[in-house]
């Protein structure tokens, strides 16, 4: 299945180029050492070996699960959603399998190859564990596995990495993973959402909007990270978010990574970011991480949302039954009176930002709210002239077939709304049986960042459109996943220089001259 690999490799190939830098330095050796003459420090700087970018490296193109098999063949979680370089994690592994291997792939560019393997694993010996257990409670599924192996991450970089499990048997599963970063000073922060992963993680039958019978009023109330996420192992994740981190590491410029879970107690990552970047679904927010990202834009940071329905959902974090901190979400939504916080704090009640017992709906930070489900339509360019859509050709009123799904978002004052506020594209929707429209937004602030919110959830997952990438490319065609492609390297570049209004115009308000 290695071709199959190659055909995926070429899905970012109409991205801009950044430059690239020279490498590879040699240096000499002399077999008469008194002879040698005296070194200076200039001439040490130059005789030490070139440091290759990670996106000039070769890659690993055979790093996609071929075969998941039924769900009881190989299937695992780490003990950890996210560790430093260096940390050591555990893993949590069942398996039909005599035995399996663990490679580690991280993300990147690597030559179009989108991974490199930076790990592997011996022949480990496979076992069933436990069945999964049940609070009855919080209707939460959960496991008591024990840690099958614990593994050291000395040289790992830090990144986004995929953990693949290769079963004897012959199936494999995914397990997803953070290596983050200690600091974002000076870079691009990419944020991921585990916990958005883990609201829709329907294994053992249980997520937070339905249950073992498929209704919502048997939903999970609480759901837990001591389980193995469904499907492949990494849905979510290859869905609305590796594209987007393969495009940021060919870029070039200096990254940093971590996730949701991590900005709710150590928000010191924001600290003089350039940038910050939540991807194609992050739904559910801690006050907390909400209250560090807004405090980063009004410090100058820029922001931009790649998705849609963006902190829509307020949560907290817990321990999990073995008290294990920050392994549980919770999500009380519609049932919020039942929240112990309810009356104990209303601020930390968990349901929609926006909802009662403490409305704080979320357009005050994305300029753009949450609309609806489901919608299928075209993205329809208003504001043609925008820098962020330079070189991509577009014209007043051009259109890109199906790009807009399957939830979006729109500017609407009837909520806290930036202003000024510049629509990009304002593509007209039908969602069950009512006209709308989403909205591609843009406001800068007296900070002089810049925040941009793409509007659907679509934004990310398009970049993969025409090139077999993951799941379902929602017949997108290939020009609006160069369209994308081009806008977001035009963000990523752009956002890197430091607060937007400082290099790029302000946001021009145009809600006046929007149908």
């Amino acid at each position: 299945m290695a071709s199959e690999g190659l055909q995926r490799r070429a899905f970012l190939g109409a991205a801009a180029a950044a430059g690239v830098a020279a490498i590879g330095a040699t240096a000499g050796c002399d077999p008469a050492p008194a002879a040698r003459p005296r070194t200076t420090a200039a001439a040490t700087r130059r005789a030490r070996p070139a440091v290759v970018p990670e996106r000039h490296l070769p890659g690993d193109p055979d790093f996609w699960v071929r075969s998941a098999g039924p769900a009881e063949a190989i299937e695992g979680y780490p003990g950890q959603v996210s560790i430093r370089p260096g940390q050591e994690f555990t893993l949590h592994v069942s398996t039909t399998g005599s035995s399996f291997r663990v490679s580690a792939y991280r993300v990147g560019w690597y030559q179009g190859a989108q991974a490199r393997l930076v790990w592997r694993s011996g022949e480990i010996r496979g076992r069933r564990q436990d069945e999964a257990s049940f609070a009855s409670a919080t209707r939460t599924v959960f496991t008591g596995w024990e840690p099958t192996l614990t593994v050291a991450t000395s040289g790992w970089p830090e990144g986004a990495y995929l953990l693949r499990l290769d079963a004897s048997n012959g199936h494999q599963r995914y397990v997803p993973l953070v290596v983050r970063s200690a600091d974002g000073a000076g870079k691009t922060v990419i944020v991921h959402a585990p916990e958005t992963w883990q609201a829709y993680n329907l294994w053992g039958g249980y997520d937070l909007y339905q249950g073992e019978d498929g209704s919502y009023g048997t939903r999970s109330l609480e759901v837990s990270f001591n389980r193995p996420y469904d499907g492949d192992g990494a849905v979510r994740f290859m869905t609305y978010e590796r594209a987007f981190v393969v495009l940021a590491e060919r870029t070039g410029i200096p990254l940093a990574y971590t996730t949701g879970t991590d900005l709710e107690h150590d928000p010191s990552i924001l600290h003089g970011a350039t940038a910050i970047y939540t991807l194609g679904h992050d739904e559910y927010w801690t006050p907390q991480r909400r209250a560090a990202i807004t405090a980063a834009r009004d410090a100058g940071s820029n922001v931009a949302f790649l998705g849609a329905n963006t902190c829509y959902r307020r949560i907290r974090m817990a321990s999990a039954a073995d008290g294990t901190a920050g392994r549980t979400v919770i999500c009380y939504k519609t049932d919020v009176g039942q929240d112990p916080m309810y009356s104990a704090d209303p601020a930390l009640a968990t349901t929609d930002y926006r909802a009662s017992p403490a409305p704080d709906p979320e357009s005050s930070l994305t300029g753009v709210i949450y609309q609806g489900y489901p919608v299928d339509a075209s993205y329809v360019i208003h504001q043609a002239d925008h820098w962020l859509y330079a070189g991509t050709g577009v014209r007043k009123g051009q259109s890109f077939g199906h790009l807009v799904g399957v939830e979006f978002d729109r500017v609407n004052l009837g909520y806290p709304t930036p202003r000024p506020i510049e629509v990009l594209a304002h593509s007209p929707v039908v969602c069950e049986g009512r006209p709308d429209y989403s909205d591609t937004a843009y406001y800068t602030t007296a900070s002089g960042a810049g925040v941009f919110a793409s509007g659907t959830m679509r934004w990310v997952e398009s970049m993969m459109a025409g090139h077999r990438g993951d799941g379902d490319d929602h017949r997108i065609s290939a020009a609006a996943g160069r369209f994308v492609t081009r806008v977001n390297t035009n963000l990523l570049l752009a956002f890197a220089r430091g607060p937007a209004r400082e290099h790029y115009p302000t946001a021009r308000d145009n809600l006046g001259a929007l149908a």
